[in-house]
Parts: C-alpha cells; sequence; structure tokens
C-alpha cells in the first residue's frame, strides 16, 4: 500500500469517527449540529473521493490489496454517503441525522479497509 493512500486512509477513518461522534453530541444536546458539521462533512467527501483516485490509480498501476474486501469495504461508503444525501433531502427537519448516521456505518467500513489494506485481521 503506498504511504500516500495509507495516510489518506487514516484520515478518512477518523474523520467519519468525528461525524459520527459530532452527531451523537448533537442529539443528546438537543441542538443542531452547526455549520461547521457541514463543513466537516464536505470535508471528508472529497477525502473520500482522493482516497478512491489513489486507489484507482495503485489498482492500474499493478498494486493489488491482499483481499477483494478490501475494495468493497472501501466502495460501499461511497453508497451510504449517496443514501444519506438522497434520505436527507427529503427531510425538512434535522437533514444532519442521515450523515451522522452515514458516519457510524463509513467509520467501521473505512476501518476494516484500512485494516484489510495494512494486512491486519
Amino acid at each position: 500500500m503506498s504511504e500516500l493512500h495509507k495516510w489518506i486512509g487514516f484520515a478518512v477513518v477518523g474523520g467519519f469517527a468525528v461525524l459520527f461522534l459530532w452527531g451523537i453530541g448533537a442529539k443528546l444536546f438537543k441542538r443542531g449540529p452547526g455549520d461547521w458539521f457541514w463543513r466537516w462533512l464536505v470535508l471528508v467527501q472529497v477525502l473520500v473521493g482522493v482516497q478512491t483516485i489513489v486507489g484507482i490509480v495503485l489498482f492500474l498501476s499493478g498494486e493489488r490489496a491482499p483481499t477483494l474486501l478490501h475494495y468493497a469495504y472501501g466502495l460501499f461508503p461511497i453508497i451510504v454517503l449517496v443514501v444519506a444525501h438522497v434520505v436527507a433531502r427529503g427531510m425538512e427537519r434535522e437533514p444532519w441525522i442521515p450523515f451522522a448516521w452515514a458516519g457510524f456505518f463509513c467509520f467501521g467500513l473505512t476501518l476494516r479497509a484500512l485494516m484489510t489494506g495494512l494486512g491486519i485481521g
């Protein structure tokens, strides 16, 4: 695994963890997450896009992950984010909640992608 792909992977996993925890905090304190939540979401989505492009470049250059699960765990978060956007678009109140849940699921998926890429588990 390239060093760049690895370090972006750590950032993506951490970014999704923060997104989820931010959403939990907003719900527990019964307040909206604020503007910075949306900026954080954009940052995490951009990181996912960059990570995907780096992964495709690595794949096309001949580097392969140790297992096919790495690709599934890495691509499913994109699907989860698209679903969160569709669900949130139809919500009048608290449209940030689907993204907090997406952060939860994507945290787990990207953590597993990172672990399989690193050869752990």
